[in-house]
């Protein structure tokens, strides 16, 4: 991890244990390849686990490292390197669609509809109201993409919440922004439908003008 791509002492990354992503993590200290982040104890990995940890890297989209752990004490966990970190291409993935019907679930809480802005095979970024939800926080997300469905485990990574207050105090709106490992199955059904929406609106656009 060159000191010219791996974030400073005080900055804040993501750590993926492969179960989990958790937002926000912060690096108390880096000595390639040696890296320590700080983090609550009951949410650390396990010595012998291996983990990726993900920060940006600009308009290209984000780093990501691959890190063995090699000891969790209280709020410090010690990483090391595995290989060299590499770009994943936020540009790559085709990014499109809005209006489809979303369904949120998470365990010991009611399911919640909600509504698609945009989608792209790794992220979506999406409508609920009146729910309680985090940066952070794991889901299941189940979209109708036309005739099919895609679902699949994902994490919050930005949520904004706004109450309605005029003319009357009303429900709370709130965007989220959640990403999900890519599955390449899924992947093909999300590209196959932002890909033909957009056919569709340019052949509209066209027929107008």
């Amino acid at each position: 991890m060159t000191s010219s791509q791996f974030p400073p002492a005080g900055a804040r990354v993501e750590l993926d244990t492969g179960d989990e992503r958790l937002a926000g993590v912060r690096v108390v200290h880096v000595d390639e390849p040696a890296v320590i982040i700080s983090m609550a104890a009951d949410q650390a990995p396990l010595p012998g686990d291996t983990v990726t940890l993900r920060w940006p890297a600009g308009p290209r989209g984000r780093y990501a490292a691959r890190a063995s752990v090699l000891d969790a004490t209280k709020d410090r966990v010690e990483l090391r390197q595995v290989g060299d970190p590499v770009v994943e291409q936020f540009r790559d993935f085709v990014r499109g669609g809005g209006g489809e019907s979303i369904l949120l679930v998470r365990p010991g809480e009611t399911e919640s509809i909600g509504w698609v802005h945009d989608i792209s095979e790794r992220s979506v970024r999406a409508h609920f109201t009146d729910v309680d939800l985090r940066p952070g926080n794991r889901m299941v997300l189940r979209i109708q993409l036309g005739p099919e469905t895609v679902e699949f485990p994902a994490t919050a990574v930005k949520v904004s919440a706004m109450r309605q207050q005029v003319p009357f105090r009303g429900p709370l709106s709130v965007e989220m922004v959640a990403v999900f490992e890519q599955d390449e199955r899924q992947a093909k059904i999300i590209r196959r439908y932002v890909l033909r929406n957009q056919l569709l609106s340019r052949a509209l656009k066209s027929a107008l003008a």
